[in-house]
């Protein structure tokens, strides 16, 4: 069984929004951080959104701050990621991984520090 099933991606104008799911599977979803990533064509994966295991911490990497939003659902056991505001360098695939570590008070942008990665979902932004 995939640990994380990321859905919702496609094709959206720029300025339009989606919303992303990943949703886990595995171990307690609760006890762990969870993060979204994204990797563009040729380019490296990067930090995209961290939220810690009982979603009082969030953290974004600065060039998507302000315009998305992570959140989670405990009890559904999914992780969302809302994207507003989309630009054309927003296209990548993006996924989602959950922490290796119990109960990460802070969010850490390592992405040694996730495991259990989701196959991706494609988000392109059309200018």
């Amino acid at each position: 069984q995939v640990p994380m099933a990321e859905s919702g991606g496609g094709l959206v104008q720029a300025g339009g929004s989606l919303k992303l799911s990943c949703a886990a599977s595995g171990r307690t979803f609760s006890n762990y951080a969870m993060g979204w990533f994204r990797q563009a064509p040729g380019k490296e994966r990067e930090f995209v959104a961290g939220i810690n295991y009982n979603a009082d911490n969030t953290y974004y990497g600065d060039s998507v701050k302000g315009r998305f939003t992570i959140s989670r659902d405990n009890v559904k056991k999914t992780v969302y990621l809302q994207m507003n505001s989309l630009k054309p360098e927003d296209t990548a695939v993006y996924y989602c991984a959950r922490d290796r570590s119990l109960w990460r008070v802070v969010v850490t942008t390592a992405e040694t520090a996730y495991a259990d990665w989701g196959q991706g979902t494609q988000v392109t932004v059309s200018s």
